[in-house]
């Protein structure tokens, strides 16, 4: 099966979206069961608490009774209310991650009320279509205070879409933005997977989009899944990968298998860097991970990096690459915005 096909379906009763290219599963999304906190992108009132002491940051209270941390806390004071947007998701008994930098997103334009200005994708390059979708955003933005960035995928879309996106996007940060409550508020919530799919998966835009109880079966998802849960993940040769999540890390373990010669260990630590971003993405771990590549000669490690940083520069995530550890480790850090697999079902 070739070509982008994305798949709206639920899985164990919850709402999922997958992506497949070319018949392998890119991207997974599933939501949270009832007791899972707001989701990444929802949008409350929080109260400011109490500072963390020596990490520059205050948590808040948040409605329901959870906690938020906000890394930004100079110049607040305990009771001031604030609006901050859910930034990824907390682990067990942590608190909530959040910004106070809100951004409302739709499939074409995000608005974003704390940076005025128009700023159109990089990745539209050609000068007659920026020009025109730049005339389009100042008239759709016209005596709005807030700023608006114009997505990749605008370039194709019609000018009717693309002003009703920019629309919506700019009268829900107003009414947002606008509320004079003083509580602890959910006030938009975040995203579930099949918005998550339409808005961030568009461009480029799918060659087939299933919908339906049995998609998932029909196109191989669930198997897919399935497999997910096990921890070993097959490179070819013999080689496998073990990828297992712990409360203060995940460990990353490369192995050549029968073959231990270094040109079997350069091959095996090469398939790990290149898959490692969709193994993370699809079992939705981020967070601190340390990965224990198969033993190689030092001067083969430019090459595992550089097709790490290759791989990980097409990942949606946002993973910041640490380096080589004394150990001989390799670690990152990457943000975790999204539902542990794990945890979307136990």
């Amino acid at each position: 099966m070739r070509g982008r096909v994305v798949i709206l379906s639920r899985i164990a009763g919850r709402e999922a979206a997958a992506l497949l290219v070319d018949g392998r599963l890119e991207d997974l999304l599933v939501e949270g069961g009832p007791e899972a906190p707001p989701a990444p992108g929802a949008i409350l009132r929080g109260i400011v608490d109490r500072p963390v002491k020596g990490q520059g940051g205050v948590f808040l209270r948040l409605p329901g009774g959870l906690r938020g941390f906000l890394r930004e806390g100079r110049g607040l004071r305990p009771g001031q209310p604030l609006l901050v947007q859910v930034t990824g998701h907390a682990e067990p008994g942590k608190a909530v991650p959040v910004t106070t930098r809100l951004l409302f997103k739709s499939r074409h334009a995000i608005v974003t009320p704390d940076a005025p200005g128009l700023n159109l994708s990089r990745r539209i390059r050609d000068e007659a279509a920026r020009a025109r979708l730049a005339a389009l955003a100042e008239a759709a933005m016209a005596g709005s205070p807030h700023g608006l960035i114009l997505r990749s995928a605008a370039e194709g879309a019609a000018a009717e879409e693309i002003a009703a996106d920019i629309a919506a996007m700019r009268d829900l940060a107003a009414q947002v933005t606008g509320d004079p409550g003083r509580e602890p508020e959910l006030l938009l919530d975040g995203p579930g997977p099949h918005l998550l799919a339409w808005r961030d998966w568009a461009d480029p835009a799918p060659d087939e989009v299933a919908e339906g109880p049995g998609a998932f079966a029909d196109h191989g998802v669930l198997e897919a899944v399935e497999a997910l849960r096990c921890p070993e993940v097959a490179l070819g040769a013999g080689a496998t990968m073990w990828v297992e999540p712990t409360r203060a890390l995940v460990a990353v373990d490369v192995n050549t298998g029968a073959d231990t010669t270094p040109a079997a260990g350069l091959k095996a630590n090469l398939a790990a860097a290149r898959d490692l971003p969709r193994q993370l993405r699809l079992r939705g771990l981020g967070g601190q991970i340390a990965v224990d590549f198969a033993p190689i000669p030092r001067n083969d490690r430019r090459a595992v990096e550089a097709a790490l940083k290759a791989a990980f520069r097409a990942d949606p995530v946002e993973t910041a690459l640490a380096g080589w550890t004394p150990l001989g480790h390799y670690e990152l850090q990457r943000k975790r915005e999204r539902l542990p697999l794990a945890w979307a079902l136990p």
